[in-house]
Parts: structure tokens; C-alpha cells; sequence
């Protein structure tokens, strides 16, 4: 049955639709779905305090030790009860930093939370929100898309960061964005009813370093005349990984859109770029066209350099009404192409390089690094010749890395990770990875393998595995942001500055601990720690830290 959708609808689609077998539909916005709920929290997680910014006002809270008074919330050992609260007090450039904790109707939201104008609402930047949790939907009445239930309304000029969201009601959306600018980071949006986050009218938001798991309709829904930035997140075993719809012209870039019913999806007029993606392991589809809509997925002089593959029917579905996609410069199966698109491979004229060099490395800053491991196989690049250097590393991407760089005789039994089976692609490297004493999993037996890896945890990983011990906190004064590493990752991180393992581009200064780690930094941090172990001559980089 073909993809339908009016000029009026956008696309939602239940998970449970898929999974009972039934014809693919595609449904109002307003359609109801199924619950389900989890909450992962990360072994020896802190949570992690971000700079403030300059002239910010900080106000803080506790859903178990605050109180909702007016002489409390400005200090961290007097704040508040609730989010609720905080909100009404704040005011343009005040951060709302949140403790560890959920936080909810029982605990005495109400919700939706509304923001307010230039305000930050922050929680636990370096695992992504695990450990500060809200979870709750209100009733909005959208401008645009009628009567709504939301967790959180993102208002114009505001910031959240490191939050687990979940909305369990009946069409639960976790953020909602109505033509303002938020900056969405480093959060999770896992388990509501619809989508994690939906964008309409004129929305404009960045949507950065995010992951989207188990939402029962889609990660990010974008409608109406919406633009905006989708970058660098992760979309896992939700219906659709990203919908766009109306006359939407949002730009979707390094992000990896894997494991879902389909990948990403565009409806109505939508004129979506996509620039630098994974698609990959869908259940149905790759990208889907359907009405009048015309992803861009590559022009001549401008590739697209998606990798859209292994989608299990087509890569790239055309279903539109007579509209050609143009498809320059991805590596997809040309087998897997369904309707009509303008399909050139991802043949770029470059110089014919040598094996271990990639088109989109030379004059990197780690290109040194990035070629002397591929040369040893530890490190791949991609089917169109390009490395990417700029991605993020998932932990099962570094578990494989580890594994081929430092073979070691496995100290420690196989473990079960819930969420990990015989048959995942990753399963071998995760083991040896775990076995080999550089990865652990998290406290409810889950191991996340698509969760980005931090800076932090991957130097922590390299220290642990090879057995470099611990040192002194007082090495960490070096950095401008030393204060931002974990309380359990001090020793580890102040080990690897002591043995030469960190490499900080653009300035040595600034460790950016909890920061995903991108393919470049984790190729600079192995190879020195190759050097470390006298397994490889050392390279002269401005960026490396000296102890």
C-alpha cells in the first residue's frame, strides 16, 4: 500500500502499528498511540555543571531536598522543589540548573512547563539527561496544531540541555517548539506517546547531540513553515526517526537515523536538506517522498554524502506526485532506489590517494593521526572515500576501535547486556571490549551501545583498559574547564594528561570533557595512547597536552 497523506496532514506513525503487521497508515497529528516507559541510568555517573554563563543569574533544584519559598532556590544547598516554581522566578538570562532526580506531578510539577524567554534549563549535560529525568504532559493549545499535551513549552531564545524527557499521556509529545528559537543539546527523549520533539509554525530551533529512543511516534516532527538545524543526534526504534511536513526547509546533518520503522520521512511541499547522514537498518524504508515533497540529498557541486543503506525494502522511496529527487554523491544501493531520483553515486573527482587516506581528511588537524590507524586497520572510513572526522563515535563504535587497537587476554566473564543480543552487528567487540577491562555497561544492565561516547568517559576507558592508574587532581589546573570533569573521572583524566593520551583541537586548554567525542579526537586520543605503550612512534601536534 503507497505512502498517502493530505496536503493538510502530516505523517505519524505508532511503532504498534508496525509490529501487529498492520497496512502502513498515515495519521493526524492528533492520532492516539501506546505507552512505554524506562529510565537508563549510567554507572558512576555525576552530574555534570556546565559554565555559566557571563551576568547569568543561577537558581537551583531539588525535587527531594528543595523547598518553594522565596528565600530559597539561589544557592546549591538551599534550592528549590520544583521546576514549576523556578520558572515563575526566573527571568531573561537565568539558568535553572537541575539536581539529579525526576521530577514530576507527583513530586509537584505542573505541566506543561512553560519557559520563559532567554532562560536555561539544564540539567546533567554529560549523560545526556539520564540521571534528571522529567516525565509528565499538560494540555497546550497550539496555535497551529490545535489541542496538544506537552511536557515542556520552548520558548523564544531558550536553552535546554541534558534532560530526560518522557510525555506517557495520550499523544504525549516531550518539547514543544511553536515559531521560536531554542537551542535543544544533549538531551534524551525517550518513551512518550508521540514524538520527542515537535516543531511548528515558524519554528527555528537547533536540535544538537540529542538521543531519540522508544518514542512511540516519531523523534522529531517539523511542520507548517518550520527551519531550524537537526545535528548530530541519534534516532533509534522509534516509528519515524524524523518527519518534516508543510513547506518545511529544516537542514538535517550528521545525523545517524537507524533501527526505526522508517528513517526519515517527507510530506506536503517540505524541502529538507540532508547533508552528512546514516540511515541505516531501518525496518521499512530509508528516506520516503510522498505528496508534493522534495528532499535534498545532493547537488552537483554540493553532495549529499548520506549513507543510506541496508533499509530493509527501499533505501530511498520516491512516492510523490510526479516530483524528481535529486541524489548526488551518497553511497546508497542503486537497487534499493524506488520512483524517480536523479541518482549519482558518491563519485567525487579527487586525486587517486593512497589506502589509509580519505578526501575530507587532508589538512585536518588529526589527519596524521586519523592515517597512521587506518594504515593498521584500526580505524575504516566510508564507501565514498570520505572519514567523516567530524561524527560523533557511538560506545559501540569505540568498543570496536579499542578492540582492534589493544588485543588483550579478557580478564573478566562475558557479560549480558540487556539490550544487546548474539545477533548485533557490535555484540563480539562489545564483549572483548568489556571482558578486556576498557568498557563497563550501566547499573540496570544495559550497555547503550548508540549512545554518543563523551570525551570524558573515552579517556577513562583508555586509562582503565590499559591499566595507567590514577593521578592528582591538581593536574587538571591546566584546563579552562578542568572543574567540568566528573567527580569519578578526576584520576583517570588527570592519568591520561600525565601520559600524553589528550589532544585538544583547537585550543590544548579546553578539555571539553563531557562533550561528544567526534572520530578525529578519538583517533588523536588512541593513537597517543599507542605511543604511550611504546606501540607507535609519536606524533608532533600543537594540540597535544603536555604534562
Amino acid at each position: 500500500m503507497p505512502y498517502q497523506a493530505s496536503s493538510t496532514q502530516n505523517q505519524f506513525f505508532s511503532k504498534k502499528t508496525a509490529q501487529l503487521g498492520l497496512l502502513p497508515l498515515l495519521f493526524t497529528l492528533a492520532s492516539p498511540i501506546a505507552p512505554g516507559l524506562s529510565q537508563l541510568v549510567p554507572s558512576g555517573a555525576e552530574q555534570t555543571i556546565a559554565q555559566v554563563p557571563l551576568g547569568a543569574t543561577t537558581l537551583y533544584v531539588n525535587p527531594v531536598l528543595g523547598r518553594d519559598a522565596a528565600d530559597s532556590g539561589t544557592v546549591a544547598g538551599a534550592p528549590y522543589r520544583t521546576i514549576t516554581y523556578a520558572l515563575q522566578q526566573a527571568g531573561p538570562g537565568t539558568v535553572i540548573q537541575l539536581a539529579p532526580g525526576s521530577y514530576t506531578q507527583q513530586t509537584g510539577e505542573v505541566f506543561p512547563l512553560m519557559m520563559k524567554p532567554g532562560v536555561i534549563l539544564r540539567g546533567s549535560e554529560g549523560d545526556k539527561g539520564q540521571t534528571t529525568v522529567i516525565i509528565g504532559g499538560g494540555e497546550f493549545i497550539s496555535p497551529s496544531f490545535a489541542r496538544q499535551s506537552v511536557t515542556i513549552l520552548a520558548e523564544r531564545d531558550t536553552e535546554i540541555r541534558g534532560l530526560k524527557v518522557t510525555n506517557p499521556r495520550t499523544r504525549g509529545t516531550a518539547i514543544w517548539v511553536e515559531s521560536t528559537n531554542p537551542v535543544i543539546t544533549n538531551s534524551t527523549f525517550a518513551d512518550s506517546l508521540r514524538d520527542g520533539v515537535f516543531v511548528s509554525g515558524t519554528g527555528n530551533p537547533q536540535i544538537i547531540g540529542n538521543i531519540f529512543t522508544n518514542n512511540d511516534g516519531n523523534g522529531i516532527s517539523v511542520a507548517r513553515s518550520a527551519k531550524g538545524e537537526i545535528r548530530d543526534n541519534i534516532f533509534q526504534d522509534t516509528g519515524f526517526g524524523i518527519t518534516i511536513g508543510g513547506n518545511a526547509t529544516t537542514v538535517i546533518t550528521g545525523n545517524r537515523v537507524i533501527g526505526n520503522v522508517d528513517g526519515i520521512v517527507v510530506s506536503n511541499s517540505a524541502q529538507p536538506v540532508l547533508r552528512n547522514n546514516v540511515i541505516e537498518d531501518n525496518t521499512r524504508d530509508g528516506v520516503v517522498a510522498i505528496a508534493s515533497a522534495q528532499p535534498n540529498l545532493g547537488i552537483a557541486g554540493d553532495p549529499g554524502n548520506n549513507t543510506i543503506r541496508n533499509n530493509r525494502r527501499y533505501d530511498i522511496y520516491n512516492a510523490t506526485r510526479g516530483v524528481t529527487i535529486a541524489a548526488v554523491g551518497n553511497a546508497v544501493n542503486q537497487q534499493k532506489i524506488s520512483g524517480r531520483v536523479d541518482f549519482v553515486a558518491a563519485q567525487v573527482p579527487t586525486p587517486n590517494l593512497p589506502p589509509g587516506q580519505f578526501r575530507d581528511t587532508q589538512g585536518n588537524w588529526a589527519q596524521a593521526y586519523i592515517e597512521a590507524l587506518a594504515s593498521r586497520q584500526i580505524l575504516t572510513g566510508f564507501p565514498d572515500g570520505t572519514f567523516r572526522p567530524n561524527n560523533p563515535v557511538t560506545r559501540v563504535e569505540f568498543a570496536v576501535i579499542v578492540s582492534k587497537a589493544f588485543p588483550k587476554t579478557p580478564a573478566r566473564p562475558i557479560a549480558n547486556f540487556g539490550d544487546i543480543t548474539r545477533q548485533f552487528w557490535g555484540y563480539q567487540a562489545i564483549q572483548t571490549a568489556y571482558r578486556t577491562g576498557f568498557m563497563t555497561g550501566y547499573p540496570n544492565g544495559q550497555f547503550l551501545p548508540s549512545q554518543p561516547i563523551p570525551r570524558v568517559q573515552v579517556l577513562v576507558s583508555l586509562v582503565n583498559g590499559l591499566g595507567l592508574g590514577n593521578a592528582g587532581s591538581e593536574v587538571l589546573a591546566r584546563y579552562v574547564d578542568g572543574p567540568q570533569v566528573p567527580g569519578y573521572a578526576i584520576g583517570p583524566v588527570a592519568a591520561a594528561t600525565q601520559r600524553r593520551l589528550i589532544v585538544n583541537h583547537p585550543n590544548p586548554r579546553e578539555l571539553n570533557p563531557n562533550r561528544p567525542a567526534t572520530r578525529a579526537e578519538v583517533a588523536a586520543f588512541v593513537y597517543q595512547a599507542l605511543v604511550n605503550a611504546q606501540q607507535a612512534p609519536a606524533i608532533p601536534s600543537p594540540y597535544l597536552v603536555s604534562p
